[in-house]
């Protein structure tokens, strides 16, 4: 992605986010810019999907449920319970159909930067991860995410998502397939080389 539109996004995400999710942004832009080099994706894309991948966080509900009907996104019965993942969906069907972002990478890394889902590509990995650690974030256990990313984009993810899923099993809220189904996913990866993982909660 070029500097020019990388520019138009920052202005885009300006005006849709308020000054600590604009941060996070940048933070985590940085964040999957970094993951990128470390493990071989490609390293523009990881800083524009880390740069927008918030770009509807700071939508109200009922605007983000008119757009969805604006734009034919039907949600599942889950999603609809699940309204701190209504940003991904809608981020994707905004950077397409407003912005005009043809690079499917990139869309694909934004829709599912919450979730996770099954065979993620190595962007999408880097951006979910980068979400998890970028400088900004500071909740019990993100400095050993931060140690578990740099040895291990999967682990990292078994990580992040035994945290998420872990929060919404104690909420009894309902748990998305795709995070089910990228939980066992990153499992099954880390087994199958033999390692070991613990589980952090």
């Amino acid at each position: 992605m070029d500097t020019e539109r990388n520019a138009e996004f920052l202005e885009a995400i300006k005006a849709k986010l308020n000054p600590q999710r604009l941060h996070h942004s940048l933070c985590v832009a940085e964040s999957a810019r970094e993951l990128a080099t470390q493990y071989g994706a490609d390293v523009e894309k990881a800083y524009t999907a880390g740069l927008v991948h918030d770009i509807m966080k700071n939508t109200p509900p009922d605007d983000m449920l008119k757009f969805f009907r604006d734009n034919g996104i039907m949600l599942t019965k889950t999603q609809r319970k699940s309204p701190k993942t209504w940003h991904a969906v809608a981020g994707e069907a905004y950077l397409r159909n407003v912005l005009h972002v043809t690079d499917e990478e990139i869309l694909t890394a934004v829709r599912y930067h919450t979730t996770g889902r099954e065979g993620m590509t190595k962007l999408e990995k880097v951006v979910f991860i980068a979400d998890f650690i970028s400088a900004d974030r500071d909740y019990p256990g993100v400095e050993h995410m931060r140690e578990t990313a740099k040895r291990s984009l999967e682990e990292a993810i078994v990580e992040g998502l035994q945290f998420t899923i872990a929060e919404l099993v104690e909420a009894a809220a309902p748990v998305d397939r795709d995070s089910i189904d990228a939980y066992n996913d990153a499992v099954l990866a880390v087994q199958s080389r033999g390692q070991k993982l613990e589980n952090r909660n």
